[in-house]
This record gives structure tokens, sequence and C-alpha cells, in this order.
């Protein structure tokens, strides 16, 4: 039921309580006794994205190799669960007041310090802080997500255009 809501929601945020139920194939009345409202169902669609990006964070070994190549395979591991993220990304009482998750914090600081391990070996701008290209790459994942949703990118794509615009930037240097 969690998994449908949440591809529901990728797709039409909007989504109401109904639509969740239809899709899921239940009554409105067993959601709401699993939910109580549409704050409930994004408080667990929360949960389950905290717990996939953990899974990817493991998964991408981030200690190993060089920091590019960590940033590739955490691309790559997140891709699945780019569209739940995305979705997560854009509801915004997630990350206000004394109710946010620790586990968003904990998420944060495991892309921050690959970053800044980045940045300790060189391989990363130093003019760019580790928080925000841990943004950046929230904002990249939650675009690349809806381009793949809409149409307009290829999924083959994902991990190579999130990682090349985010590792590479968009400035086009001379070749020499």
């Amino acid at each position: 039921m969690l998994r449908t809501a949440a591809a529901l929601l990728t797709r039409k945020s909007t989504a109401t309580m109904d639509e969740v139920a239809k899709a899921a194939g239940i009554s409105r009345a067993t959601l709401h006794r699993h939910f109580a409202g549409r704050e409930a169902l994004v408080r667990a669609l929360e949960s389950l994205g905290i717990a996939e990006c953990e899974a990817a964070l493991d998964a991408a070994r981030l200690d190993e190799d060089t920091a590019s190549e960590a940033v590739r395979r955490l691309v790559g591991a997140i891709e699945p669960a780019a569209g739940l993220l995305g979705f997560l990304y854009t509801e915004n009482q997630l990350f206000e007041g004394e109710e946010q998750n620790p586990g968003w914090t904990l998420i944060d600081d495991r892309i921050s310090a690959l970053f800044r391990r980045g940045q300790l070996s060189g391989e990363f701008r130093i003019d760019l802080t580790p928080a925000w290209l841990t943004e950046a790459l929230y904002g990249l994942l939650a675009s690349g997500a809806w381009m793949v949703q809409s149409g307009k990118g290829a999924p083959k794509d994902f991990q190579h255009m999130i990682v090349e615009l985010l590792l590479g930037g968009a400035l086009r240097r001379e070749e020499s």
C-alpha cells in the first residue's frame, strides 16, 4: 500500500487520499485505518524514503575509490528511489521545525562528508561548500526523476546526466 502511494504521489503530488486508496485497490476507510490523514501518509513515506536513502548510501560504498566514483555509485544506487525523494523534497513540512526527522540530518552528513573528502583530495572545487553540493545533488535527483517520469529524458541517461552536470558543471571548457 505504501509503495503504491509513493508511486502515485511521485507522479501526482496533489493526489487526494481517495485517489491513493483507489490506486492501492482499497477503500478510503481502510487507508484511513493505516494513515489518519495525508500528513500521516507523508510521514510514512518519509520513513520509507530515509530507509531507501540509507540503503543506497551503504550500497554506494562512499569511502571506497575516488570521491567521484563514489558519487557515480551513489546516483546509480539511489535512482530507484529518486521519484519518491523528489516528492519528499517538495514536502516542506518535513524539513521545518522541531518535527524534522533526524534521519535526514544523518543522510546529509554522510553525503556532505563524501563531498568534503573530494575537496580534500583535490577532486572537487573548494569554492562550493559540501552542504551546497549536497543540496545540488538532491535537486538534480528530483529533476532527473521528473524528466524520466514525464518522458522528457531516457532512464538510461539518468545517472550519466546527473553525475556529469554535478561534477563537471555546465561551463564549457576549452579543449587543450
